[in-house]
This record gives structure tokens, C-alpha cells and sequence, in this order.
């Protein structure tokens, strides 16, 4: 297994975020300390990371949780907030989020140490889709608006692809986008003169929020993490 591949396996960081600390020289397989990600190494290769042995490729798993507002979506904060894996706590597993939710965001997001599989359900070429419920403020949400999100509209780095859009009742509407920019439904929202009041993800590819109360987590099981594989 590449070096790289093996780090994500081991649940230290996704590939990318491993390939990064391979160049750095952070990395070493035996006493040498090696910066070619492509390297192939096994369980008896004795592979440590500042010093610290790794014990081989951790059970992978992925847990969904329904964040709320004010928890950052990493792995850790140099200001000690709260954030998305110490609500998780799953029993000294490295975890990290795959992507990203806003702080004054809530809703589902997923966390894993599969980091070939936190690669794939991010990277732009994927194109997962996630799902939202937005209030939105400005006044009433007329037709117009809402056509004009489903088409893509212009925003500051380019216009945005269609989406899929639907009122839910009044001001609620529901969007579905497969694009990860930065705070872009946000922005989305805005450029059609509806800033978004509250945002929160209930959907994430085939996975839904559901039952799962504010703060609350679960683990996926098989028959979930193979559906998202397949995505």
C-alpha cells in the first residue's frame, strides 16, 4: 500500500492532508524518514509520524451527527471551541469531518478515518449532492427568486450551477447542491436579495438528517458506507 494511502488508512489525515506531512519530512518508514507518498509499505513496516509509531490501518468507520450551531466543523480548535469531533468522541479513533459546515450552520455532516473515502466525497469531480433547508429573510420568497437558484446565479468567483430548489412553506425552501464553495448558499441566497435567517443540512448524497436530535451521532452502517462508496 502507498505511503500516502496507508496514513489515511491509519486515520492520521485524509491523503491529501498526508501527502502534505510526508513532504514536510514528518513521516518516517523504519529509521528513514521518507518523502515520496507513492513509497509501499505494510503493517510491518514500522512507519511513525513525529516520532509517534503507528500500530497499522485503524477499523474504518464513518459516523453521521447533526451539528449545532456555534460547533466548528475540524478536528481542533487553537482557541479550545467546541468542535464536531469531541462531540463524537469515538473511543480514540482519529476522526476528522468530511468537508465542511459553518458555525452559525447546523445539520448533518459525516465524520470518518477513511480517508480515501473522505477524498471521493468531496472532491469536486464527485459532485455529491447536499441537501438544505434554509429560512430565508428579505420579505416574501416569490417564484422569480426561486427560478433564478434553480438556474445558478453570478457570485463573486463565478456563477454557480443549477440547483435544485423547492419551497417547503412560506420562507422555508429546500436546495439541493453539488458544488462546495465556500458559504455558498449563503451567497446564493443574498444574490437573489434573500439573506439565509437559518441554515441547516438534512441531506448529504443518499444519507438524510432524519430522527437525529441536535448534538446526537450514530454510526453508519455497512450497508450505508457501501452506498456512499458507490456514489
Amino acid at each position: 500500500m502507498r505511503l500516502a494511502k496507508y496514513l489515511a488508512h491509519a486515520g492520521v489525515a485524509s491523503r491529501r492532508a498526508a501527502e502534505t506531512m510526508i513532504a514536510a519530512g514528518r513521516v518516517s518508514v523504519g529509521a528513514e524518514v521518507v518523502t515520496d507518498p507513492a513509497r509501499n509499505v505494510d503493517a510491518s513496516s514500522r512507519v511513525t509520524v513525529d516520532g509517534r509509531p503507528l500500530e497499522g490501518p485503524e477499523p474504518r468507520v464513518v459516523y453521521a451527527l447533526n451539528k449545532p450551531v456555534g460547533v466548528l466543523s475540524t478536528a481542533k480548535d487553537t482557541h479550545r471551541r467546541p468542535t464536531v469531533v469531541e462531540l463524537v468522541g469515538a473511543e480514540g479513533l482519529r476522526l476528522y469531518p468530511v468537508g465542511r459546515l459553518d458555525a452559525d450552520s447546523s445539520g448533518l455532516i459525516l465524520l470518518t478515518n477513511d480517508g480515501e473515502l473522505a477524498n471521493r466525497l468531496t472532491h469536486p469531480s464527485f459532485q455529491v449532492a447536499k441537501t438544505y433547508r434554509a429560512r430565508l429573510g428579505g420579505g416574501p420568497v416569490g417564484d422569480a427568486a426561486l427560478e433564478a437558484l434553480r438556474r445558478g446565479v453570478e457570485l463573486d468567483d463565478g456563477p454557480t450551477a443549477p440547483a435544485r430548489v423547492r419551497r417547503v412553506r412560506g420562507n422555508l425552501i429546500e436546495v439541493s447542491i453539488r458544488e462546495g464553495r465556500n458559504r455558498q448558499l449563503r451567497r446564493m441566497c443574498a444574490a437573489v436579495n434573500h439573506p439565509v435567517l437559518e441554515l441547516r443540512r438534512v441531506g448529504f448524497g443518499p444519507l438524510r438528517l432524519g430522527g437525529l436530535e441536535t448534538g446526537e451521532h450514530r454510526r453508519l452502517s455497512f450497508s450505508e458506507v457501501e452506498r456512499l462508496r458507490a456514489l
